[in-house]
């Protein structure tokens, strides 16, 4: 799929079959994740991916605007070390696998990590070091049902040229 396809065709996912997915894509989204852009090549990202059934339900349990993660077929948690731009590193990770996912075909959401209060608790339960900083949640499957498109913004009403 041409990446601006991808990007196009991308939309949050929260209902998918009971299908699995198979390691290599699995693999496949991480290598999508650990390519993106990072201030300084410092790379301070880790990705957690869990399959497990139990601790998909414990996540959507924890993670109160992620109930669906309990549903997915994996869930992927980014973080990133502390450093002046960990943010900004995590969130082009997450972008690049959820943009890889839409190219696979699978369906994918993003629960937000970082200041939300449930991210000691997720840390915990997914044996994190304390230091490092959770940035996202991303749920992933096999949509139930096509994904819909939101309609964005028209590209006349968003575009300036030369100055706002």
């Amino acid at each position: 799929m041409d990446v601006f396809d991808a990007i196009s065709k991308r939309a949050s996912v929260r209902e998918y079959k009971e299908k699995s997915i198979e390691k290599a894509l699995l693999e496949k989204l991480v290598d999508a994740g650990r390519r993106a852009p990072t201030a300084r090549a410092v790379e301070p990202w880790e990705f957690v991916v869990v399959t497990d059934r139990g601790t998909l339900k414990k996540l959507g349990q924890i993670a109160n605007t992620g109930s669906f993660i309990k549903d997915a077929g994996c869930c992927i948690a980014v973080y990133c070390k502390e450093t002046k731009y960990y943010l900004e590193d995590g969130v082009a990770a997450t972008e690049n696998i959820l943009i890889q996912a839409a190219g696979l075909g699978l369906g994918a959401c993003w629960v937000a990590g970082d200041k939300k209060p449930y991210t000691e608790e997720v840390s915990l339960l997914l044996g994190v070091p304390p230091e490092m900083k959770l940035i996202s949640l991303l749920s992933l499957g096999w949509p139930k049902d096509e994904p819909m498109q939101k309609k964005n913004r028209s590209l006349k009403d968003v575009m300036h040229w030369e100055k706002f």
